[in-house]
């Protein structure tokens, strides 16, 4: 199982999914609207290591999480 953990205002518990990569949890994820516009905006990180593909593949006990854009000044 993959750990899927969501930062910031996405205001969504962390969950558990049993998927192979980051394009199977993208669909996975896809499925819920609110979801769905978040990920258009969002970072993804496998491991506290940022990514850009979904073609990153996932194993037992990875954790990705979902970090929205921020700003400051």
């Amino acid at each position: 199982m993959v750990r899927v953990e969501f930062l910031g205002p996405i205001e969504k518990e962390p969950m558990e999914v049993d998927v192979k990569n980051l394009k199977e949890l993208k669909e996975l994820l896809n499925k819920n609207e609110e979801m769905s516009k978040w990920l258009k905006e969002c970072a993804v990180a496998v491991n506290d290591k940022i990514v850009s593909s979904l073609d990153v593949e996932l194993k037992d006990g990875d954790k990705v999480v979902i970090l929205p854009p921020v700003c400051g000044g």
